[in-house]
């Protein structure tokens, strides 16, 4: 690891040694590899990677690099891991979502507000997501809304994954597979540990910032970050 500095501050972050090799994806869901055709077929799918720490030392957070190896979204949190309240940013620190934790009793949903409107206190989600709940069962789902014209919310995306694994897809509405996360994997067959993953984007014309703030709400209730 090498401190440096960057975001034109006096922070002291670091830049991890796996930056500078190249990168193959493994994922597995119910123990098997996972195998989706489009993947290679989409010669337009989008690969982040997401490294779940802050650049910022003794900060929590989150930290993705694009396809060149430049940060392109990052969560810094001084605070603690499991907040209940987080602020996704770009390179710039310019706020673009925050994703807040709502408690109703012992049920939990999330919001996340677009970073838009300068009027804070009136305004409304721009998503909303709640988990399904299942009995005996290690699958963890959730679904996510889109808050559009006045209540007029309709279900746009869904999570499914696993409690205690970084592995994840994210699907459409129609089912149509979105994104989906991997566990790192070096070129030279080296696996990188669990905190470190290829989100591929595989579907066009994607707001990227708003899945970046999805990822976010789900790596929250996964209590990775």
């Amino acid at each position: 690891m090498e401190a440096q500095k960057v975001f034109g501050r006096g922070d002291r972050i670091f830049s991890p040694k796996w930056l500078k090799v190249s990168f193959s994806a493994v994922s597995v869901f119910d123990g098997e590899a996972a195998c989706f055709p489009c993947m290679t077929a989409d010669l337009k799918a989008v690969t982040f990677t997401v490294w779940m720490k802050s650049l910022i030392m003794q900060g929590n957070g989150l930290t993705v690099f694009n396809e060149n190896g430049q940060v392109a979204y990052r969560i810094d949190n001084y605070d603690e891991k499991r907040s209940r309240e987080v602020f996704l940013m770009d390179l710039r620190g310019k706020l673009l979502f925050t994703v807040r934790r709502k408690s109703i009793w012992f049920l939990c949903d999330w919001e996340g507000f677009k970073e838009e409107d300068v009027n804070t206190e009136e305004r409304k989600p721009f998503f909303r997501a709640k988990k399904i709940l299942r009995v005996f069962s290690n699958k963890l789902s959730c679904d996510v809304k889109l808050c559009g014209d006045e209540s007029q919310a309709s279900l746009c995306y869904r999570f499914e994954g696993f409690w205690g694994k970084i592995a994840f897809r994210i699907l459409d509405s129609r089912g149509g597979l979105v994104a989906e996360a991997k566990r790192k994997q070096s070129s030279l067959g080296v696996q990188l540990g669990e905190d470190v993953m290829s989100l591929v984007l595989l579907q066009t014309n994607l707001d990227h910032s708003l899945i970046m703030a999805l990822v976010t709400m789900y790596l929250l209730i996964q209590r990775r970050i």
